[in-house]
């Protein structure tokens, strides 16, 4: 009975139009501040306590249409069912300390202990340990740089310090777990027929000779034949 009840528990969240990304860690670390940086470029001095607040946002999925849902979580640990049900849909996770607190590192164990309990294999899974606000002063921080990447390698899994202050790595935290996910394409970027339409007109501008502003019509046929085989780098809207 309890081997059965283990194997529902641990079944990956069901492929749909959603990915969903679930961000834990202690109150104050940041957690509501990265995502608000993230989905609509604010940052609040304040700190207001979260109990699970949802964003979304518009992405590609393996080239189509699908929605980037992301999972504010609480700092408290009073609402254990909703971490367990947060973690059982979630498809990535984003694990937040903050630099200035030790002690906000090692809150974020026993929610590692229970990603592993109820996902199993957590290899495939694309989860990133965070530690936020870096802008802070030399003085100011508990946990350095090399404990953070050394106690993400303890754990298998990545890392990246970032700032919602002053938006350092914010954007690359969300770009680089979606880089991470394996069974699918997933990309901030969204190729719309407008973008792609927008692309090639401006190919086409460029094969045919546009002259450039220094005059020198060969420099820029010579700028665009070299620039044609180069991949695109994904980025947001």
């Amino acid at each position: 009975m309890t081997e059965q009840k283990n194997q529902v528990t641990r079944a990956a969240p069901e492929q749909s139009n959603d990915y969903r990304v679930v961000v834990f860690g202690a109150g104050g670390v940041g957690k509501s501040s990265l995502v608000l940086r993230f989905i609509k470029g604010t940052f609040r001095e304040s700190y207001i306590p979260t109990i699970e607040d949802t964003y979304r946002q518009v992405i590609s999925c393996n080239k189509n249409i699908c929605t980037l849902q992301i999972t504010d979580t609480t700092g408290s640990h009073q609402f254990p069912a909703m971490q367990r049900l947060s973690i059982s849909k979630g498809h990535a996770f984003i694990l937040v300390y903050s630099v200035c607190s030790k002690q906000s590192l090692e809150e974020l164990r026993p929610i590692w202990e229970l990603i592993k309990e109820l996902k199993g294999d957590v290899n495939s899974i694309p989860v990133m340990l965070v530690g936020n606000k870096c802008d802070e002063s030399t003085e100011l921080r508990e946990v350095s740089q090399m404990e953070g990447q050394a106690q993400a390698t303890t754990w298998g899994i990545s890392f990246m310090e970032t700032s919602a202050k002053t938006n350092h790595n914010v954007t690359e935290l969300f770009q680089e777990l979606l880089n991470m996910e394996k069974t699918r394409t997933v990309s901030l970027q969204l190729d719309t027929k407008k973008q792609k339409k927008q692309k090639k007109e401006k190919k086409c501008k460029e094969t045919n000779g546009a002259i450039p502003e220094n005059g020198d019509a060969s420099a820029s046929a010579s700028a665009g034949a070299s620039g044609a085989g180069v991949k695109e780098k994904c980025g947001v809207m």
